[in-house]
C-alpha cells in the first residue's frame, strides 16, 4: 500500500520545487531533501560525476503512476532517476499520516 521513491536531480532548487509540487498536488506526504549527492554514472558512452541532491518521497503504490508522470513533467533530465521500493510495513502511526496527508489533496 505504501512505497518511498528515490529521485536524483541536479540542482537545490530544482529538489525544492519537484518536492513541494509533490506535497501540494497529494502526490507525497513528505520529500526529503539530501544535498551534496556525488553521483558517478554511465552516459553517452563516457563514465560521468555530477553533485546531485536526492529526493526520498513517502508516498502510496496508489499514486505512483501520476507521481512518476508529474516528475517527468517538471525534472530536467531526459531520463530522470525515478524507482521506487513498496513498503512491507513501519510504524502504524506513521503509514496512517502518510495516507491521510495524500487524501486531503
Amino acid at each position: 500500500m505504501y512505497a518511498v521513491v528515490f529521485i536524483t536531480v541536479g540542482s537545490k532548487e530544482e529538489a525544492k520545487r519537484i518536492a513541494h509540487e509533490l506535497v501540494d498536488k497529494g502526490l507525497a506526504a513528505c520529500v526529503n531533501i539530501i544535498g551534496g549527492v556525488e553521483s558517478v554514472f554511465y552516459w553517452e558512452d563516457k563514465i560521468n560525476t555530477a553533485h546531485e541532491c536526492l529526493l526520498i518521497v513517502k508516498t502510496t503504490k496508489e499514486k505512483l503512476d501520476l507521481l512518476v508522470k508529474r516528475v517527468k513533467e517538471l525534472h530536467s533530465y531526459s531520463v530522470p532517476e525515478i524507482i521506487w521500493v513498496t513498503l512491507d510495513g513501519g510504524f502504524e502511526g506513521y503509514l496512517d499520516w502518510v495516507k491521510k496527508s495524500i487524501e486531503r489533496a
